[in-house]
């Protein structure tokens, strides 16, 4: 019976003794195994740090993480870690290049092809110990000059960092000279900074508790202060401008005064008195004009505080004159005004 998803058939006399794949002659990795008689299997092979390319015309360097199509093989053991080959094919130039593993150093080395790029990982830096290995133990041990070079070099090397070591204890000698006084000053440094902690922290919790965060806050730096200096927050004028701004008219042409100015600037022999003057005509033209929109606007009808506040100027009218019945003069008050007062009303009909 034919497996599940194999894709292949396989008949039933070989069913259960034998494979699709050896029934083909093909190797189940397909042609990445097309060498497996001699050892070799195609994989993908990633460079482990950037090398120049030997075979390449102009200097040419191949960097870190670039991949090749690499035929691996064993090549040696060390003790019991097998030490595999990698060779792969540079497209550029065509050259071949070889990278081998090093199971004593855990690193890869270039064998052929191709140089490791110096990028001072190798070289002993200041400070560092060289530790020996067996063989350069045994070296030094049964080559006189070469253990006198290593001597010479030791005392070269420590006549020079004599000088930095003795330099470094007298600079520590006069911070230590007094125990107590450097103690007293490290704890002084120390209590000065902790109550600003604490300070920072007392205004930072402040803060959260009013604003109802739940974050984390930074620390506020010189650059947050500029750039909130930058902002210039404004003030109303209290009632009076809230009103203001309800009693304007929503749909009305705001009057130009740069018009005034530039009349004014245009006649430079006008007197500054009547500068002033034509100013303050024009608003008190534009507060009346304000005022009376505001008083008459039914959409305001309602608010009765703001109606009461709005001052709206009365035109005075002469009296008439009081009127006579029979020879007795009746004031203006009373009868008289209910009686203008009926007249002034309409009377409609049912119809």
């Amino acid at each position: 019976m034919q497996g599940f998803n194999m894709g292949r058939y396989v008949p039933p006399e070989h069913e259960g003794s034998t494979s699709a794949n050896k029934l083909a002659g093909k190797h189940a990795l397909g042609n990445r195994a097309r060498k497996a008689k001699q050892g070799i299997l195609t994989v993908r092979f990633e460079m482990p740090f950037p090398i120049w390319c030997s075979s390449c015309a102009k200097p040419t360097i191949i960097g870190q993480g670039v991949r090749f199509n690499a035929e691996k093989k064993k090549v040696g053991n060390y003790y019991s870690t097998p030490i595999f080959s990698f060779r792969m094919k540079h497209n550029v130039c065509g050259g071949w290049i070889e990278i081998r593993t090093d199971p004593k150093n855990t690193a890869y080395v270039v064998a052929e092809g191709a140089a490791k790029r110096d990028l001072g990982e190798d070289r002993v830096h200041e400070g560092e110990i060289q530790v020996r290995t067996e063989e350069e133990r045994e070296r030094l041990h049964n080559d006189a000059f070469a253990a006198l070079e290593v001597k010479i070099d030791d005392r070269k090397r420590g006549v020079a960092d004599r000088g930095r070591i003795e330099e470094l204890q007298l600079v520590k000698g006069k911070d230590w000279e007094d125990p107590y006084a450097a103690s007293m000053r490290l704890r002084r440094a120390f209590r000065v900074e902790r109550k600003a902690r604490e300070k920072n922290e007392a205004v930072t919790e402040g803060l959260k508790d009013r604003m109802s965060l739940g974050m984390e806050l930074l620390e506020e730096t010189e650059e947050d202060r500029r750039r909130a200096g930058f902002v210039d927050f404004g003030e109303l004028d209290g009632e009076g401008a809230i009103v203001k701004a309800r009693a304007k008219p929503l749909f009305s042409r705001e009057v130009a005064t740069s018009s005034v100015d530039a009349r004014s600037s245009k006649k430079s022999k006008k007197d500054k008195a009547m500068q002033e003057a034509e100013e303050r005509r024009e608003k008190l033209r534009r507060e009346l004009k304000e005022n009376t929109r505001a008083a008459m606007d039914p959409f305001l009808s309602g608010q009765s505080a703001i109606a009461a506040s709005v001052s709206i100027p009365r035109i005075k009218r002469k009296r008439s004159p009081e009127p006579v019945s029979n020879g007795v003069s009746l004031p203006l008050g009373g009868g008289a005004r209910s009686e203008s007062n009926k007249l002034l009303l309409v009377d409609y009909d049912s119809d």
